[in-house]
């Protein structure tokens, strides 16, 4: 089961009374991708909605239950229809609804039951992506007037500020801040899906973390090999040339170490020496060690 049928599930739970049912059927007949005076229809790849919408047709406006036509096409994407006249007329004039410009009409949001609205617009139009590859939750809305009404009250209500963007023939309302997708979920009454959606960001951020961690472990180890290796072979250049006996005390010891020792970090390398001294120290004689190999390399010629 994908993200998105996860939230539509929840949604449909959170239709309990008939204020709830009245507002949840309104946002799904408004949003639907065709609504003229002799037909209403949307499509959905949800078996959820599929059930849902015939039920509130009859709990609504007591319309028989074969009054929604409901077909399957291919890919299992339903195509839920009402082609009677009579029927969308009543319709229309219950929601005040206005063919040639479809618009959210406030008066049809009762008793404080806009969460169900936008659970019945999300139910014919919306959909989220699984959290787990990118957080994307968008509307596919059939006008700019109602794409662009549905983007202010998301700002009014919740202080989202959409994206719109134009598809084909559809206006596209989208978010992709994960937290405002959160807000957007638990307006809506899915919760759980909101607590889901946390837990999967957690667990993507530690793996995040990890990832940084190994890399940056990674890296560092390059650079320590790397600088072992030069190291080496500076120590080596010195040993040819001029044998390590002639070093001062201090250095001797620590290129000694060094063939011995070339995994080493300088902080290890630090530690072995006696006394013992830090990275930085380490670093000091490595640096007058690297400036006599090059001296010696000039006076060689190379």
């Amino acid at each position: 089961m994908s993200f998105s049928q996860d939230v539509r599930q929840a949604l449909q739970n959170t239709i309990l009374d008939k204020d709830q049912s009245f507002s949840c059927l309104y946002g799904m007949l408004l949003y639907s991708r065709i609504f003229t005076s002799q037909r209403i229809c949307f499509q959905s790849e949800s078996g959820t909605v599929a059930t849902l919408f015939p039920k509130l047709m009859h709990s609504v406006f007591s319309f028989p239950s074969e009054a929604v036509i409901l077909e399957r096409g291919r890919g299992g994407l339903y195509s839920l229809s009402l082609q009677n006249e009579q029927q969308i007329a009543v319709i229309c004039n219950r929601y005040h609804i206005h063919l040639d410009d479809r618009q959210i009409n406030l008066c049809n949001i009762v008793q404080n039951s806009m969460p169900a609205f936008f659970a019945g617009v999300f139910l014919t139009c919306g959909s989220i992506m699984d959290p787990n590859k990118s957080y994307h939750l968008e509307f596919v809305t059939p006008t700019v007037t109602l794409c662009n009404d549905l983007c202010i009250f998301l700002n009014q209500l919740l202080g989202i500020k959409g994206h719109i963007l134009q598809r084909k023939q559809a206006f596209v309302l989208y978010v992709k801040d994960s937290e405002q997708i959160e807000d957007i979920l638990t307006f809506m009454g899915a919760q759980q899906c909101t607590l889901d959606l946390m837990n999967i960001k957690i667990k993507k951020d530690m793996r995040n973390k990890a990832n940084r961690v190994r890399n940056c472990d990674a890296a560092n180890i390059d650079k320590v090999v790397s600088a072992a290796m030069r190291q080496t072979e500076e120590i080596l250049w010195i040993a040819e040339k001029r044998g390590l006996d002639t070093l001062p005390p201090d250095l001797k010891a620590l290129a000694e170490l060094r063939l011995e020792n070339p995994e080493l970090s300088l902080k290890e390398l630090g530690e072995l020496l006696q006394p013992p001294i830090g990275r930085s120290g380490v670093n000091h004689r490595f640096q007058k060690l690297s400036l006599l190999a090059k001296e010696l390399h000039f006076h060689a010629g190379d």
